[in-house]
């Protein structure tokens, strides 16, 4: 079986958390196929059949031609797990309650915006967030325990030029993947700055619809779905459920928020998004539903123009090459994300900066067919995340056509994969090195599949019931 479609399978099986119950043919097939028990580890961690099968949808939904004999390899890394969870016991490996949180929460977060609402995503799952979270907790607390466990592990595992170019070499030629086109651009942008006279506007507006739900003219609820600024809300009367203290929630906007008593309305406050007040409705504990309006101050063209006339004298001087991008992300961009990638727009998910170019914008294509590598746009307005008016420079760094892997277009994949193949061998060898001090049992059409049999572990297995 090709590396790539390994790397795709081990992949999938680890993003399988949440979306399962979200996206899962893989659930309907556990629900429909009589169970049983296929692995035990340690006498006290059973793997399930419809364990398997689920990532073995779930794996099979990327890649349609992957075979029937990719279960034992997903059973294999199953048991990797549940040995690398016994022995984080054994050695009192831990992890924080605030860090579980705060991965459930980016992972519903994920989903909510994928199906456009909190209510969409709970009808779809027939289940409430906080059901969601009590019922995944533990799944996700062992996920981030295993990684923990594979850091130690892995922490001294490096690789060199050389030993990915060796990689690539004993890969068939035949069963390298075939990439589709992608891109790598970057962007320097600059937010017009917001006039006084803008931003007092907005705070007397705000002053407004707070007094008139005060005084009972109109609710919270109707008031955010007419005024509010904020899209992510408006369509729920501004309500977000399950904000937490460590969530991705501006500083200002926690501190307001917990401040608050069931019912009770916040004074105005600013954040870099604007001016907000909120309405808790339901506090419990460290997490509380809440409800929300935001007042933008307005941009002018005035305060458009000012951002392109400072980015024309940024374009003169990368032109000139008196700047590289990087220094100019640095220096003058006010997207605080981008500064974390150089400038550089990456997959959220991935972190990676090689874009499918099918799954980019339309007009940022378009924009990128008349430019060479190492060339830059000229300066101009645009739409952000938002749907708010910026400005920016857009630079493409490379851009491939659909083609085979090979180490110039795809240096950076195919040692991900390298790198993978060479921490996966020193997790073998540490499991080699542990197994003998636990309890496996395995069902026996397992047993003697390829993936088990170059363990050598006879001895301690003899099928499970």
């Amino acid at each position: 079986m090709s590396l790539f479609k390994i790397n795709n399978i081990i992949k999938a099986g680890q993003a399988g958390i949440l979306a399962a119950v979200l996206l899962s043919s893989a659930g309907a097939y556990a629900q429909e196929t009589a169970d049983k028990i296929i692995g035990v580890v340690g006498r006290n961690k059973i793997i399930l059949q419809s364990d398997v099968e689920k990532r073995f949808m779930e794996a099979k939904g990327q890649d349609p031609n992957l075979p029937d004999s990719a279960r034992s390899m997903i059973l294999q890394q199953l048991v990797i797990q549940d040995v690398l969870l016994e022995q984080a016991e054994r050695d009192s490996v831990m992890v924080s309650d605030e860090d579980v949180d705060g991965q459930l929460d980016n992972r519903l977060r994920y989903f909510i915006s994928m199906y456009g609402s909190k209510e969409k995503m709970e009808a779809l799952a027939g289940k409430t967030v906080y059901q969601m979270k009590e019922e995944y907790r533990d799944d996700v607390k062992n996920e981030l325990i295993v990684q923990k466990m594979q850091g130690q592990i892995f922490e001294n595992v490096s690789i060199t030029p050389a030993e990915v170019t060796n990689f690539y070499n004993r890969i068939p030629k035949d069963s390298l993947p075939y990439f589709p086109a992608t891109i790598e651009v970057g962007q320097i942008v600059i937010d017009p700055p917001v006039s006084i006279e803008m931003e007092e506007y907005a705070h007397s507006q705000l002053e407004s619809i707070r007094k008139e739900i005060i005084e009972g003219k109109k609710t919270f609820e109707d008031a955010a779905t007419w005024y509010t600024d904020d899209p992510g809300s408006r369509d729920n009367g501004g309500r977000y459920d399950g904000v937490t203290r460590n969530g991705p929630w501006a500083a200002e906007f926690v501190a307001a928020a917990f401040k608050l008593q069931n019912g009770e309305i916040s004074p105005i406050f600013k954040t870099k998004f604007g001016y907000h007040i909120i309405q808790m409705v339901n506090r419990k504990g460290d997490e509380a539903d809440l409800r929300h309006i935001l007042i933008k101050p307005k941009i002018t063209s005035v305060d458009i123009k000012a951002s392109m006339t400072k980015l024309d004298s940024i374009y003169n001087l990368l032109v000139s090459g008196k700047i590289t991008f990087q220094e100019a992300v640095g220096k003058f961009s006010t997207d605080e994300a981008a500064k974390r990638t150089g400038g550089m727009i990456a997959d959220p998910q991935t972190g990676n900066t090689e874009l499918d170019i099918t799954k980019l914008d339309p007009g940022m294509v378009l924009m990128m067919d008349s430019l060479q590598k190492g060339e830059y746009t000229r300066p101009h307005v645009f739409y952000n995340d938002m749907r708010e008016q910026s400005c920016r420079i857009v630079y493409l760094r490379n851009r491939t056509t659909p083609h085979r892997a090979n180490l110039t277009d795809d240096y950076s994949k195919i040692k991900e994969v390298a790198l993978m193949e060479k921490k996966n061998q020193k997790q073998m060898a540490w499991i080699k090195d542990k197994l003998p001090t636990f309890y496996l049992k395995l069902a026996p059409e397992y047993v003697n599949s390829a993936n088990f049999r170059a363990w050598n572990l006879a001895h301690i297995m003899d099928g499970a019931e």
